[in-house]
């Protein structure tokens, strides 16, 4: 699964990994790819990277030619014990690289004609997926291509408790995820959708999904020292790396993924090795062979092209082209593992990352990038994206494509939407015709810029990425870049929910009623210092009360939600059943905390205009109205009413 957040915090440890050294390698004569200098550049590379980032350990392998070229650890799998990274005997958590072997599991019923890659899926499970948008069924097409159209899921994805594991067939049905897009037309990331092609792998083949990897993966590959199983077999335990939030702080607990299929596997580098052999190979390892040549190039060849120019997605792998040369990759996210596989596809090589911390800032994010890019410029040089474009089209393009923007993976039924609001992607301009991305920042840390090279694509300003938006009657419908748009856009934000005023209305509103509240007793303080009798009476001191007290209940209704939210995505292991108790609670209380704040509002509007307060009370009373509000609309907008406890 990629569990980790789409913003890479800043790495400025890794700055002199950046563009100008990447600049250097593509127009200079580029260094064999042998054993011995892959070594002595990673043995520069990781060990710094890893101490500044406070990681804890990593595996790295590199495939050529259908063989393992170099594969190495780096730090360590037990800080503790100073136990070191073992390629071959130390297991890492490759999160949803996992799916690749699902993914290769679907392809293989589908040569066998089992499966129908673009058949309803209702054919081949014992539960109705509802119609979406526009009425187009699920094709498994749709699920390898991450479109079809599910609202993300993220309830009991990771747990610690074994007893929090249930059987598949009871993980796919137990909530299916709303459908936000039509099948087939806009990528969205889906961990359940590779949960689902699993089950119906398990299905059509008779076995359990871990049985059926094993015996038609695992096996033919020799990897033995990896497994779906979870918790992991005794035999495999007492070499699993532990995982890390940084090196430096305590191991965290086995993770357990709930959705096998997404992201439950646990390898080795070695064993990642033989799958990218396999797979490079056109599905042969040695005497073995996973998939039929022609079912390899099938899943390799077949892009489904939604925003071009940009890499697109493929039959479960992705593209990550660079410098000309054609990239098919995927990586992979637990909270404290994070992985990478690429196939340089036509080049003969394969270059797999795992490390088991997330490090300090999100270190571990830009550690993997920073490898690909450099590994890919020293060894497969070539030149960047190149084109221009004239100066008043830049200019107005780039006025057109500033705003803000919701990712299309996202939550949008549920109380957990909120997110969405503290999280708006915006586009800008910079007074040199570039635009920047809020969540693009560089390795430095510091944002992207981005030059227009033809109409509606940027590039990277020294760099290899591109951006390209879709434009319909003359509006920006979405846009994405290269790293994420095989499976994820951005599309503009719906007026009615934007940040761009939503959040400073509802940061305005907080602070109005935070000082009605505070002034409350601060006024009461006063009186009774100088001895003055409270000026209310009747019911404009119970209007007076009641409105101090539905602002504090507004108040502590906001601050509450946003406060379980945070915590929820801090946190995935908390986001368990166990939760749900105190959900409904807060969905109830804080519902009739929002609107009695508004009815009270109002009431008291009423009472102030209607007798012979003070300019001053008549116009604060309108704030207050005002205020509750923006809260009761924040409410209703993001689903925090109501006692519904999916996400």
């Amino acid at each position: 699964m990629r569990v980790a957040s789409l913003v890479a915090a800043p790495f400025c440890a890794l700055a002199l990994l950046g563009p100008a050294h990447a600049q250097e390698s593509a127009t200079s004569t580029a260094p064999q790819l042998t054993r011995e200098d892959a070594e002595a550049w990673l043995d520069g590379f990781m060990p710094y990277a890893l101490h500044r980032g406070d990681v804890a350990g990593a595996v790295v392998v590199v495939v050529k030619d259908g063989q393992v070229l170099l594969q190495k650890g780096y730090g360590y799998s037990d800080v503790a014990k100073r136990t070191p990274v073992i390629p071959d005997r130390t297991l890492f958590r490759p999160g949803s690289v996992s799916k690749l072997l699902t993914w290769t599991a679907v392809m293989q019923q589908v040569a066998r004609g089992k499966l129908d890659l673009d058949a309803d899926i209702n054919k081949y499970l014992d539960f109705e997926i509802p119609p979406g948008p526009e009425g187009k069924p699920i094709t498994l097409r749709n699920l390898m291509t991450h479109t079809p159209g599910f609202e993300e899921v993220i309830k009991e994805l990771i747990v610690t408790d074994p007893a929090k594991l249930t059987s598949l067939d009871v993980v796919v049905k137990r909530q299916v995820p709303a459908r936000l897009y039509a099948a087939g037309t806009t990528p969205a990331y889906s961990n359940y959708g590779a949960t689902l092609a699993g089950y119906i792998v398990q299905r059509v083949s008779g076995l359990t999904f871990e049985d059926y990897i094993e015996q038609n993966v695992l096996a033919p590959l020799g990897m033995t020292h990896s497994s779906f199983r979870q918790p992991l077999p005794s035999s495999l335990q007492v070499d699993m790396a532990n995982g890390y939030s940084v090196a430096s702080g305590d191991p965290e607990e086995f993770e357990l993924v709930t959705m096998p299929p997404a992201g439950s596997l646990s390898a080795t580098g070695a064993d990642m090795a033989a799958f990218m052999i396999a797979h490079l190979q056109n599905g042969a390892y040695g005497d073995k062979r996973i998939l039929a040549e022609e079912t390899a190039k099938m899943m390799h060849d077949t892009a489904l092209t939604l925003l071009p120019p940009l890499n697109r997605m493929l039959l479960g792998f992705y593209e990550s082209n660079i410098n000309g040369h054609r990239v098919i990759s995927h990586g992979g996210d637990t909270q404290f593992f994070h992985s990478e596989l690429h196939l340089y596809i036509d080049d003969g090589v394969g270059l797999f990352i795992s490390m088991n911390s997330t490090g300090k800032e999100g270190a571990a994010g830009p550690i993997r990038t920073a490898l690909f890019q450099e590994f890919s410029d020293r060894y497969l040089p070539g030149p960047g994206p190149e084109g221009t474009v004239d100066e008043a089209t830049a200019a107005e393009h780039a006025a057109l494509i500033s705003g803000s923007y919701l990712i299309s993976r996202r939550m949008e039924t549920n109380l957990v939407s909120l997110v969405n609001l503290f999280t708006p992607l915006k586009v800008g301009t910079n007074p040199d015709g570039t635009i920047s991305v809020s969540i693009l920042r560089g390795l430095n840390g510091e944002p992207k810029s981005w030059r227009e090279i033809a109409p509606f694509v940027w590039a990277e300003v020294g760099g290899k990425s591109r951006l390209a938006a879709e434009v319909v009657d003359g509006k920006v419908t979405r846009f994405s870049f290269d790293d994420y748009s095989p499976f994820m856009v951005f599309q503009p934000s719906p007026a009615a929910k934007s940040g761009a005023w939503l959040l400073p209305a509802a940061a305005a509103s907080l602070v109005a009623l935070a000082l009605t509240v505070i002034l409350w007793p601060v006024a009461a303080l006063v009186r009774r210092h100088y001895r003055q009798p409270f000026p209310l009476t009747g019911r404009d001191a119970r209007a007076h009360r009641l409105m101090r007290i539905g602002a504090l209940a507004s108040l502590l209704a906001t601050a509450a939600w946003a406060g379980i939210v945070i915590g929820m995505l801090n946190d995935l292991a908390i986001m368990t059943t166990g939760l749900d108790a105190w959900l409904r609670i807060l969905h109830v209380l804080g519902t009739l905390a929002v609107f009695a704040g508004l009815v009270f509002a109002l009431w008291n509007l009423r009472v102030v205009w209607g007798g012979k307060r003070k300019w001053l009370a008549k116009v604060w009373s309108i704030v207050l109205v005002l205020s509750t509000a923006v809260l009761a609309w924040l409410a209703i907008a993001f689903h925090l009413v109501g006692i519904g406890v999916s996400y």
